[in-house]
């Protein structure tokens, strides 16, 4: 259920034209400006939501927007006020076009327009982490359209100091005001479930600049596929589905014959479970993607980030003027050469993990390491968020991953004079398997994913074997001093049990939540019915069936 748009303020200077959209704590709205005459974004927060967090976090938002708006894939940020009924605004820069949501969602994206598109938006996340911004929420709805036809990254409004062990703001604001979002244990933390990293679905996340470039990826796959990562059409896509594919790594495989196996790679690499096995920095996940160009045919695209030095070297002049314009620049890193090998993403040491660091324009490096090709789903749909004590899942079987070039396989020991003979006998004969397995990988598709166990069902056909994690039930709903107090219940409960819940009422972008000791509140700004949904999460699993329930009923 959606709620309805709030009244535009009276700005001044400015004439109200119409809606753009609307969010679970804004509007956004399309202004006339009268000198200069342009026309303008203004994002406006909402009455019920005029909380001192609130208003801190919305001022946090535009600084941050600030300090970036003068990289060209980065909305600007115009100017910033407070309306005359005491709601806070900004001005932005009006994006005609469509969003990337909007194209995908009518038709998939070409590779080279997402190559380009994916190398651009790279340096514009890139700078955000050089001023130390994890952006935290990068998917195709928040990549805008300008009227060049670039793309303009925005909405920063859960994004978060790279310092920081959780957001200073987040897109479900709610959550700055403790209790009443019923996570006692921890802040909660706003995200988009499917182009979000397993490591955000923990009890208390810790991403780092690795979590962009998993959602970066995640955003380009989806753009090249015209559907998410982890969606299986035709099958269940709850959150908590979403949520089960993504920490097992169980990407759907790209159902495109024009797409290179070397950008699946780079694509596979940047959304792997573990940010150890991802790309450090979106400085080298676009220089990955610059390869896959080169490798194409196509003129690389320049990587657009700050020039780190020009303000200190503009200082140690001193004959400047104290009035002079003092202009930010952006530099270009150039594309090295394609590596000469087919494909050109080479095995490398494993990424090392390290810690949230500014980012700097530096030369471009000769290598990446390849990236694992997709994983098949082979798992139930139960689903589970994953605790933070639990180890990975197992690496998949060789068979599940892109072919290997020569370049790939692991160094052998010299062998003596005496077994070089059968050395060599033994290479020629596993240089004929590998070729048989590639043909059938290259040919055939991926290898097909096994088999759950089944029973036969009544219909002929067989039925997956599951136990059946049980349904919540709802003990009462109340409401309280603007919110609403729901209680459940676990009708079998067991060691490990836990309950989680979204609210339902304001579309899907909802985050989930846990259940702290049966209860849990939802804010209630209006008459309009609260719903939510809860599950029970149990070893690995969720409800087969989650509880949904309204107040009012």
């Amino acid at each position: 259920m959606r709620r309805a748009p709030s009244t535009p303020p009276e700005l001044p200077g400015y004439t109200f034209v119409k809606l753009l959209g609307s969010g679970g704590f804004s509007d956004v709205f399309l202004y006339e400006q009268h000198l200069p005459k342009r026309r303008v974004a203004v994002k406006v927060l909402l009455t019920e939501e005029l909380t001192a967090a609130n208003r801190a976090a919305f001022v946090a938002e535009a600084n941050l927007m600030a300090q970036l708006s003068a990289h060209p894939y980065i909305v600007s940020i115009f100017h910033a006020d407070v309306a005359s009924d005491d709601r806070p605004y900004f001005v932005m820069e009006y994006c005609s076009g469509p969003s990337l949501a909007e194209r995908y969602k009518r038709e998939p994206l070409s590779v080279v327009d997402v190559l380009r598109t994916g190398i651009r938006v790279s340096g514009a996340v890139a700078t955000a982490h050089g001023a130390g911004i994890l952006h935290r929420d990068i998917k195709p709805a928040n990549i805008l359209t300008n009227d060049f036809g670039w793309p303009a990254l925005t909405d920063f409004g859960i994004s978060s100091a790279l310092d920081d062990g959780l957001p200073l703001s987040t897109a479900t604001l709610d959550s700055l005001t403790g209790d009443t979002s019923g996570t006692t244990g921890s802040a909660s933390v706003g995200m988009s479930v499917p182009w979000s990293p397993a490591e955000m679905f923990e009890d208390d996340p810790e991403p780092d600049v690795r979590a962009d470039v998993f959602s970066l990826a995640a955003t380009l796959y989806t753009l090249l596929a015209g559907h998410t990562p982890f969606e299986i059409r035709g099958r269940s896509n709850g959150a908590l589905d979403l949520i089960g594919r993504i920490e097992r790594g169980a990407v759907t495989p790209l159902a495109r014959d024009d797409v290179p196996r070397s950008l699946v790679a780079v694509l596979m690499k940047g959304m792997a479970t573990r940010r150890e096995d991802r790309f450090a920095s979106t400085i080298e996940f676009a220089r990955a993607l610059q390869r896959v160009e080169l490798e194409l045919g196509y003129t690389p695209t320049t990587i657009d980030v700050p020039n780190l030095h020009l303000e200190e070297a503009v200082r140690e002049g001193g004959d400047d003027d104290a009035d002079a314009t003092r202009a930010r620049g952006v530099a270009t890193i150039e594309a090295q050469p394609v590596v000469p090998i087919e494909p050109p993403l080479v095995d490398d040491d494993a990424t090392v993990a390290r810690g949230a660091t500014t980012v700097h324009a530096q030369a471009p490096t000769a290598q990446v390491p390849a990236a694992p090709a997709p994983v098949a789903e082979d798992a139930p749909l139960e689903t589970v968020v994953r605790r933070p004590q639990q180890a990975p899942p197992p690496a998949d079987p060789p068979a599940a991953h892109a072919p290997a070039t020569a370049s790939e396989a692991p160094p052998q020991p010299k062998a003596s004079r005496a077994n070089r003979i059968a050395l060599w006998a033994g290479a020629a004969a596993l240089v004929l398997v590998a070729a048989a397995v590639t043909a059938g990988i290259v040919l055939g598709g991926p290898p097909a994913p096994v088999e759950p166990k089944t029973s036969p069902s009544p219909g002929g056909g067989s039925a997956i074997v599951v136990d059946r994690v049980p349904t919540p039930e709802l003990v009462s709903a109340q409401a309280s001093d603007g919110a609403v107090v729901f209680t459940v219940e676990n009708p079998d409960e067991q060691d490990g049990d836990r309950m989680i819940w979204r609210r339902t009422d304001r579309g899907d972008d909802e985050p989930v939540r846990q259940v702290q000791e049966g209860t849990f509140t939802v804010d209630r700004a209006s008459d309009a019915p609260v719903c939510v949904e809860v599950s029970i999460v149990r070893a690995g699993k969720g409800s087969a069936n989650p509880l949904a329930g309204c107040y009012p009923s």
